[in-house]
């Protein structure tokens, strides 16, 4: 707001308020505000004129004020003020007349003879007292409105933060849950061929004792009763030997070197995918999106992209193993 603003808002005319301005040399609106009121009782001056035109201007000026002179002889009354009719106020011009009618919304005005008595100087310092006091008012309004507008945008960016924090969480929260039902979907697979590996080799077994059952039963013959002769006894200086039984594992520990030099050791299922071991490092790693390989170093091999759906006990990982993650080719 501008001090010419201010000071029409305190109700001064507009060009009373910036000659105010303009004698105090524009230091604010307080000491023009002192020279307002210092001056209320005074006309406004006229702008003053270059220094050719001083004398014709002084000779004009006093034709005017004997030409006013000799009418105040002929007219016995001058309406020296304008009077509001509905509240009896006394106006010194048509400024002030709109200033209060826009304020009060008073519409009948008249012009009085009565003039307008000039401020004591307790009713000035008292007027002097109400502005100051209203413009202090309307500063310590101006700051609390700063500073709710400052609370809200403070409250609007919190609240900001803490909703892309929430939908960050949420975002991780489905790829988390898109990773594990990927991993379901694989175990489920893996399952499944499994079964269909196992069936199969039931399906061979049976096929195979029927084969051998009905090979025994054409070979015996039913009308000779020899009976085959015995068997040859062992040498007296060998011992028979038991053939060697291949052992069987289930699980597969699998131990993991990491990049940053830590080592993670973990369990899993013989028949469980090399992606499953993938899918352990990725959770560790806390990087959805990273990329990286595996690999053994005795004997030196990275594993291809094919050989991740391939279970562990077919990639020689079982019963124990040591895979080292690699980044990227």
């Amino acid at each position: 707001m501008s001090d010419i603003q201010m000071l029409m808002d305190m109700g001064f005319p507009k060009e009373k308020a910036e000659r105010a301005l303009e004698v105090t040399n524009n230091k604010g609106v307080e000491q023009a505000m002192e020279w307002l009121l210092a001056h209320a009782d005074e006309p406004l001056p006229p702008a003053t004129s270059a220094g050719g035109d001083s004398s014709g201007t002084a000779t004009e000026s006093g034709e005017n004020t004997e030409a006013a002179a000799a009418s105040s002889d002929a007219q016995p009354a001058v309406a020296k003020s304008l009077k509001c009719e509905e509240c009896g106020k006394l106006f010194k011009s048509q400024d002030e007349v709109e200033f209060h009618a826009a304020k009060t919304q008073h519409s009948n005005f008249s012009e009085s003879t009565e003039e307008k008595k000039p401020l004591s100087e307790e009713e000035r310092k008292a007027q002097l007292a109400l502005l100051e006091d209203k413009m202090r008012r309307n500063r310590q309004e101006r700051l609390e409105t700063e500073k709710k507008e400052a609370m809200e945008r403070e409250r609007l960016r919190i609240r900001s933060g803490k909703d892309m924090l929430e939908a960050r969480r949420k975002m991780e929260e489905q790829e988390m849950k898109k990773l594990m039902d990927q991993r379901k979907r694989e175990k489920l697979e893996s399952q499944q061929a499994r079964d269909r590996v196992r069936a199969q080799i039931e399906a061979d077994r049976a096929a195979r004792k029927a084969k051998d059952a009905g090979e025994i039963t054409v070979a015996s013959p039913t009308s000779t009763t020899t009976s085959s002769p015995p068997a040859a006894a062992p040498a007296s200086g060998t011992t028979p030997t038991k053939p060697v039984e291949a052992k069987t594992y289930t699980t597969a520990k699998i131990a993991i070197r990491m990049m940053d030099g830590s080592q993670l050791v973990q369990t899993f299922q013989a028949g469980e995918q090399l992606a499953a071991v993938r899918l352990f490092v990725q959770l560790k790693m806390e990087t959805v999106n990273a990329t990286f390989g595996l690999m053994t170093n005795f004997p030196k091999k990275v594993f291809t992209p094919e050989e991740y759906d391939m279970p562990l006990d077919k990639l020689g990982l079982v019963p124990n193993a040591v895979l080292i993650v690699t980044k990227a080719p």
